[in-house]
């Protein structure tokens, strides 16, 4: 288990005082790899060279099990090059004080500020032994930089960058020490995923870069001091956030934390003697929430806030105490301060973003403070409870508990528990038949959650059969249990299985603990779980059904606490956590729920409960149709930092993100709705009371009252005709777009599931089928000739084209040529492109190396090397003529207008005579998934509505649709119809201006 406040000691002339140790007692077990000088050729006397005895005791576990411990003594363990950890190891210092990892003055390889160099690098894989990359999390970013490798660079020969399928890789109870003139020398590199975590750590930094650069997941109970910043991140490797809880920073040269899109959590941070607190990197959005913080001695802007005009900005704060900070915030861009009301003062509220006043009111962009004047700093205490000392730890295999996976430990887990409050487990697969039922105190302890588990055979027979839960570990109504590192696994074939009961009071905490099943489970053996059959559509043993157990952790009757670091993935559950019938305050920091069938987290019946840094992901095998969040008749509930995410592969878009009924006085706060894939949510938020949608899928703040909405404005009529109405056309289809218009003004439009192709008849209004051949249609346009040409996600850059008056007429297949200026030709542009890193302005204005021309000679489709050889990004093919909802013509002369969707921007380009874009310009901060253009130079943006904008960029006009539209086109006889794709229908409206 990872946390406990370390009580502040006053700085010396040199270095601190040495940290209170976390774990000041030897653990034993014998599964675990223990750093000694009777087992490696280690000195631990910070003179000698001990690097290669620890990477060797870090080799011997990945060689040994893959997985699992290095305990590392007191001492002072010098190193001279960087210590590789590979996936899924976690290295934990005990003694009476805390081990340290010394890089001695002027080290060789640390001194150039420009060649940033690591003591400790968490890899993504070991060169060998089969650990690279691997399907499963949220796909990656390309890497760049040192020592950084994306998907499609990986060098297996080389140590990989952590990546969103390193879980369980670890660090705790060990300091690092960083002498003069290592002005390149980073303590820590950690771009790791689930479960994974730093610890009780100090970081005496000196003259280093940072203790963290680019770290991920969580971290607690860490204390900077000095360096040129404490952390210096960005967005972590699967895309989510990362969270720091009882956190310190004093004394950087710089800034306290440097950051971008790391959807920053800091819960109880403590900075001091800084010139800044937070810097978010120009040109770069933040989603930075603070809970009860405090901020002391900060001489220049505490936090320095870029892209302030983005949807994607999303700042908020609350509880937080300040002395001595003049400027509580600036905006990069254009100066505005926002001040300070006193020299010690208390901000109840600051936000920052997108806010929305209610369900269904306008959003509008605001800046807010509610802070207010203090006598004196209020008195600092922790934000997690103490677990108790480990000198009062009772190791379980002592006790006759076996572990090894096949004994029945149920007898002997209860009989500890009666006679023991604080129970140590050693690495092992605990299993059991019935509830292990904690005492009110109970303190249970495991240090690694995948090595260290309850677990339950397939077929255990009290959860069999129709009925209600059985809890496979149950925590008491008002207890102050304590849970930490552990798993817990209720396999695959026990319908009647709870992982967790929890009815425990609120100073009880669960951390770091797994609810084993779903990805990156190991089976009771030790093997890795086979999750998918070879469809991904069912278990490979159809006997193990997925959706047929209870939640895995319900929380209930009265149970609330602190549930930290929780990764609750099990397909077989009904949802990661379920929360009823309780008024007990509860908070969750930094959840992973994932893959479940139906629900990942549910609240009904439940108040005063706070949700920081949740995030949920939607696999397409499993998830298609599963709710991120419910909330049911509950009150009271903040969720704040909440991502939501459905994996490239999905091609079923899903009605909302959260959904809320009979409910009142829920804030979100910095809610992020997104992916890769073609097929993410209609709206963020649908309140199913009053039966109203809110599409904006980022959210900085919305209070949702429980009242009933005001009715919304509809469109003001500037750019439809007098009166005109938006119409459905057709409906019943799976997820279409794609779509195009031919000479006729007739439309086309694609749903790709059912590999067809539909036309709208402008003048007849019928709906027909062109094609349903299987050659997987993804995006239409037409050329001069009224040859219909087709992008197929099939085969290896296949691009086709159909007559489209002569139905059943030959295909006729067009073959990639080399590019080259085609002048007189019109260029055919995707109208939207998906960046996950913030490089569309590198990435997006590039020569594409190869065109497919028409039939005709009139149009071509520049496309890169990534379709035309049909690489795969993730299982999945994500170049931009494939997963963009549209393609559209650039006309000479006039701007094109292509949408950078990840970051919510829109531009102006031009084309050239290659089809490529050049000279981009920031249009609007407005992300859209289809654009078209009028005559006028009007922009149309479907974004959740149809907003319009003026060729100056000013928002002009809102088109309401029933679904949300994410392709337009211009057609009809006199080109003043508005097509409109949107998911399962076909709408129209007729505009004043045809299009261009």
């Amino acid at each position: 288990m990872k946390r406990i406040w370390s009580v502040l000691i006053c700085l010396s002339a040199a270095w601190p005082l040495a940290a209170a140790s976390y774990y000041t007692v030897k653990p034993e077990d014998p599964k675990a790899v223990y750093l000694t000088s009777a087992n490696f050729a280690v000195k631990a006397d910070g003179v000698a060279d001990d690097t290669a005895a620890i990477q060797s005791a870090i080799d011997r576990v990945q060689e040994s099990s893959g997985q699992g411990v290095v305990f590392v003594p007191q001492g002072r363990y010098r190193i001279t090059k960087t210590l590789q950890v590979w996936p899924g190891i976690r290295l934990i210092g005990y003694g009476a004080q805390r081990p340290v990892l010394v890089l001695t003055d002027a080290s060789a390889g640390y001194q150039d500020p420009a060649q940033e160099n690591y003591m400790v690098f968490f890899t993504g894989n070991r060169p060998g032994a089969g650990r690279g990359p691997r399907p499963g999390g949220a796909g990656p970013q390309q890497a760049q930089g040192p020592r950084r490798s994306g998907l499609h660079q990986a060098n297996l020969s080389q140590p990989l960058d952590a990546n969103p399928g390193t879980f369980y890789s670890a660090l705790s109870n060990i300091d690092f020490e960083i002498g003069a003139g290592n002005a390149g020398a980073v303590a820590v590199r950690s771009r790791y995923a689930q479960h994974c975590y730093l610890a009780h750590v100090e970081f005496r930094l000196g003259s280093a870069l940072a203790g963290i650069h680019d770290g991920g997941n969580y971290g607690e109970d860490l204390h900077f001091v000095g360096g040129q910043f404490g952390v210096y991140t960005r967005k972590p490797s699967p895309g989510w956030q990362f969270t720091l809880v009882d956190t310190v920073f004093e004394g950087q040269r710089q800034a306290a934390i440097r950051t971008h899109e790391a959807g920053l959590t800091l819960i109880h941070p403590v900075i001091r003697n800084v010139p800044t607190a937070i810097d978010i990197d120009d040109g770069y959005i933040e989603e930075l929430w603070i809970k009860n913080g405090r901020f002391e001695n900060v001489s220049g802007a505490a936090i320095v806030i870029s892209r302030e005009k983005s949807p994607r900005t999303e700042i908020n704060l609350e509880g937080l105490d300040c002395s001595k900070v003049p400027v509580l915030a600036l905006f990069r861009e254009s100066g505005k301060q926002v001040a300070g009301p006193a020299a010690v003062y208390h901000v109840k509220a600051f936000s920052h973003g997108l806010h929305y006043a209610d369900i269904g009111a306008t959003g509008a962009f605001r800046t807010e403070l509610q802070a207010e004047a203090m006598p004196a700093m209020p008195a600092d205490r922790a934000d997690l409870p103490a677990l108790p000392g480990q000198d009062t730890w009772v190791n379980v295999q002592t006790l006759g508990v076996k572990g090894d996976g096949t004994t029945d430990d149920t007898a002997a887990l209860r009989s500890a528990i009666a006679a023991h409050r604080a129970l140590y487990f050693p690495m092992g697969m605990y299993r059991v038949t019935g509830t292990i039922t904690m005492r009110p105190d109970t303190v249970l302890v495991g240090l690694h959650p995948s090595r260290t588990a309850l677990v339950l055979a397939d077929g255990t027979e009290a959860f069999q059969g129709l009925g209600g839960p059985v809890a496979v570990l149950e925590a008491p109504k008002g207890g102050t249990n304590l849970v930490a590192g552990l798993g817990i696994y209720t396999n695959g074939v026990n319908p009647r299985a709870v992982a967790a009961l929890w009815m425990a009071g609120q100073d009880s905490m669960m951390n770091d603990v797994r609810f084993l099943g779903g990805h990156g489970t190991s089976k009771i053996d030790g093997s890795r779980e086979d999750i998918y059959n070879n469809t991904h559509t069912a278990d490979p043993n159809l006997n193990r059904r997925w959706d047929s157990q209870y939640p895995s952790l319900w929380v209930t009757n009265g149970g609330g606490g602190a549930f930290v670091d929780i990764w609750t993935p099990s397909t077989f559950a009904r949802a990661g956590l379920l929360v009823s019938d309780t008024t007990t305050p509860g908070r969750v920091y930094h959840m992973s729920s994932e893959h479940h069938v139906r629900y990942e987290l549910q609240f009904h019946r439940v108040s005063n409960w706070a949700v920081y840094a949740a995030q949920t992901e939607e696999e397409r095998g499993e998830s298609g149709y599963a709710i991120p969040m419910e909330i049911e008749d509950s009150s009271n509930i903040t969720v704040a930092n909440f991502h939501l995410y459905r994996v490239v592969s999905s091609f079923q878009p899903f009605p909302y993100a959260i959904r809320i009924a009979g409910s009142k006085d829920i804030k979100l706060r910095n809610v992020h709705c997104y992916t890769d894939a073609k097929a993410s949510f209609e709206s963020a938020v649908y309140d199913e009371t009053h039966d109203v949608q809110m599409r904006q899928r980022e959210i900085a703040w919305m209070n949702i009252s429980g009242k009933a909405p005001a009715a919304r404005v509809k469109s003001s009529g500037v750019a439809v005709e007098p009166g005109a109405q938006v119409k459905r056309l057709a409906g019943g289809f799976f997820n279409v777009s794609g779509g195009a218009v031919s000479s006729a003004g007739d439309y086309y439009f694609v749903d790709a599931k059912w590999q067809r192709i539909h036309r709208w008849d402008a003048v007849t209004g019928r709906l027909s089928t062109v094609s349903d051949a299987p050659l997987e249609p993804v995006n239409l346009f037409f050329d001069k000739a009224n040859d219909l040409c087709v992008v197929s996600y099939g085969g290896k850059g296949v691009v086709y084209c159909l007559q489209a008056d002569r139905p059943g007429a030959a295909v006729r297949m067009l073959e990639p040529q080399a590019a080259a200026p085609r002048a007189g030709m019109t260029a055919i542009l995707p109208v939207a492109h998906w960046r996950l890193e913030n490089d569309f302005l590198e990435s997006v204005p590039v020569r594409k190396p190869s065109q497919y021309v028409t039939p005709d000679g009139s149009t071509f489709l520049p496309a890169g090397e990534d379709f035309v050889t049909g690489r795969l990004y993730y299982g999945s093919k994500l170049v931009d003529l494939i997963r963009a909802f549209g393609l559209a013509p650039a006309v000479p002369g006039k701007p094109f207008y292509v949408s950078n969707e990840e970051q919510h921007q829109t531009y102006s380009a031009t084309v050239d005579a290659e089809g490529t874009l050049s000279n981009l310009k920031l249009f609007v901060d407005q992300a859209a998934e289809g654009v078209a253009v009028d005559v006028r130079g009007n922009v149309y943006l479907a974004a959740g509505q149809i907003y319009v904008y003026s060729p100056a960029g000013a928002l002009i006009d809102t088109i309401e649709v029933p679904e949300r539209p994410v392709q337009l086109s211009f057609g009809g006889k006199d080109g003043k119809t508005l097509f409109i794709a949107a998911r399962s229908s076909v709408y129209s409206v007729r505009t004043r201006n045809a299009g261009r």
